[in-house]
């Protein structure tokens, strides 16, 4: 079974995306600030991280650098969700090395279309 750690700080964005993830029947972890989802990637080793940008402690682009740097889980896919979606955000999350930018709102059904891809 693959499993998805989802980082967010609003329960009100976790709370959908966990069970969107949980229907299309992956595991799920949860994680509410930059520094809990950096702990979770290391001890658990998740296929995918759907990830915040804006994040209490750690920020997702700092979480994704920590992440790409560190080989024990370097090769864990990353999708950046957020509403700060400018060309240069965008530009500045795929140079850290997401594997998608996805701009808040967003189609929960793309999503999961996503996801099932880079989990393929």
């Amino acid at each position: 079974m693959k499993t998805v750690l989802l980082a967010d700080a609003q329960p009100n964005s976790v709370i959908p995306l966990e069970f969107l993830m949980r229907r299309e029947g992956w595991r799920v972890l949860v994680a509410r600030d930059g520094d809990e989802a950096l702990d979770t990637l290391r001890r658990e080793h998740p296929d995918l991280l759907l990830m915040d940008v804006v994040m209490p402690g750690r920020s997702g682009f700092e979480v994704l650098q920590a992440l790409r740097a560190d080989a024990s889980c370097a090769a864990t896919r990353c999708v950046l969700l957020s509403a700060r979606c400018g060309d240069a955000d965008v530009a500045h999350g795929l140079g850290l090395g997401a594997d998608a930018y996805v701009a808040k709102p967003f189609s929960t059904r793309e999503l999961a279309d996503r996801v099932r891809r880079l989990l393929s």
